[in-house]
């Protein structure tokens, strides 16, 4: 073990924190699509409260992935 190791340690760190957290959001706006149009296929006429409601739910799974690079980021800059 060299003086690269934990450096690249951290850096292994940051990539599993980033891919990790990005599974859940990624599974879930998939989720929320599908779900989103299997009402509009079924009820056309509410689109307008299905889109806004798809949208706000996907912001709100959005923000945990963000959240996971923010930690990504940070354990990659911190010493």
């Amino acid at each position: 073990m060299g003086p690269e190791f934990p450096e690249g340690m951290k850096l292994v760190g940051a990539g599993l924190a980033m891919g990790l957290g990005a599974i859940g959001p990624g599974i879930g706006i998939g989720i929320l699509g599908a779900g989103a149009m299997q009402a509009l296929g079924r009820n056309p006429e509410a689109r307008g409260a299905i889109m806004t409601n798809m949208i706000l739910a996907i912001a709100f799974a959005e923000a945990i992935g963000i959240y996971a690079l923010v930690v990504a980021i940070i354990l990659a800059m911190v010493a």
